[in-house]
């Protein structure tokens, strides 16, 4: 349980190292991550190194793979979060569309 705990206070970075990923990967996929989230949102800002993230690939590769992550994480919870295709959304369109053929078949009938 102290280990649960424990891993729940680490960062992404730790945790990577942790598993046994290089320290260059670790640094680039945290900052890569960071700018997939802001990238997922209106206004944000990137962090990249782009001197090691150009010399070094086990950077440029954590960094690629945090932002492709975490931008994909970021949209899909702000997509959850609105429901773009909730139940209530469906009944809503459903009822509409409904009221819609009423309408149009009142008036074709006058």
């Amino acid at each position: 349980m102290a280990a649960a705990l424990l891993s729940a206070c680490q960062t992404t970075r730790e945790r990577l190292l942790a598993e046994g990923y290089p320290a260059p990967f670790a640094n680039g996929f945290e900052d890569g991550c960071s700018s997939g989230r802001n990238a997922a949102q209106a206004l944000g800002e990137f962090r990249k190194n782009v001197p090691i993230y150009l010399a070094d690939r086990q950077y440029a590769t954590g960094w690629d793979d945090g932002f492709r992550q975490c931008q994909a994480s970021v949209a899909s919870d702000f997509q959850r979060r609105i429901g773009t295709d909730s139940k209530a959304d469906r009944d809503w369109r459903h009822a509409r569309d409904q009221d819609m053929g009423r309408a149009l078949g009142r008036t074709s009938h006058d």
